[in-house]
C-alpha cells in the first residue's frame, strides 16, 4: 500500500453542497440566503465590526476613560530615595540594582533605576544606578560617597 493509495471509508465523506444551481438541486432561488435584505445580495459584505447603526466598538474605545492614550515608548524608572537607603545599607556599601532587588527596594534587577532625594544621607555609599536628581547627587557626595552612572538604552538606541 502506498499513500496514493489510501482513501476513506465509502460514505465516509459527503460533497459540498452546491448551492443556488436550480430549483431541481434542492438548494435553488434564494440558495439559504433567505429572502431580501443586506446579506441576501451579492457582492461584498458587512465588515466583522458592523454593529448596524450605533457607534462601532473599535471606534468607541478611544474615548472610553483609561483606553486614550498609551505611549508604547515610555521608559519606566523604579524611584529609589536617600532616605530608603539608610535603612537597608552599610557604610561603604556599593548600591547596585542588584543589591537594590535582593534588598527588596525593587521589583526586578533588570528594572532602570532613578534615585531621589528625600531624606538625608549619613553614611558613603558607592551607587551604580541609571539616573539620580541632582539634590539626591548632592547628598551622597557631601557624606563621601559616590556615583556612576549606567548606561540604558530606550528602542535599540543610547539615551545618554
Amino acid at each position: 500500500m502506498k499513500l496514493h493509495d489510501l482513501h476513506p471509508a465509502e460514505g465516509a465523506h459527503r460533497g459540498r453542497k452546491r448551492m443556488g444551481h436550480g430549483p431541481a438541486a434542492g438548494q435553488g432561488k434564494t440558495a439559504g440566503r433567505g429572502t431580501k435584505g443586506q446579506k441576501s445580495r451579492s457582492g461584498k459584505g458587512i465588515p466583522a465590526y458592523f454593529e448596524g447603526g450605533p457607534l462601532p466598538l473599535v471606534r468607541k474605545l478611544p474615548f472610553v476613560r483609561g483606553y486614550s492614550f498609551f505611549n508604547p515608548y515610555k521608559v519606566g524608572f523604579e524611584p529609589v530615595n536617600v532616605d530608603e537607603l539608610v535603612e537597608r545599607f552599610e557604610p561603604g556599601a556599593e548600591v547596585s540594582p542588584a543589591t537594590l532587588f535582593a534588598s527588596g527596594l525593587i521589583g526586578a534587577a533588570e528594572q532602570l533605576v532613578a534615585i531621589l532625594g528625600r531624606g538625608e544621607l549619613d553614611r558613603p555609599l558607592h551607587l551604580k544606578v541609571h539616573r539620580v536628581s541632582k539634590s539626591a547627587r548632592e547628598k551622597i557626595e557631601a557624606a563621601g560617597g559616590s556615583v556612576e552612572l549606567l548606561p540604558w538604552t530606550r528602542g535599540g538606541f543610547r539615551t545618554r
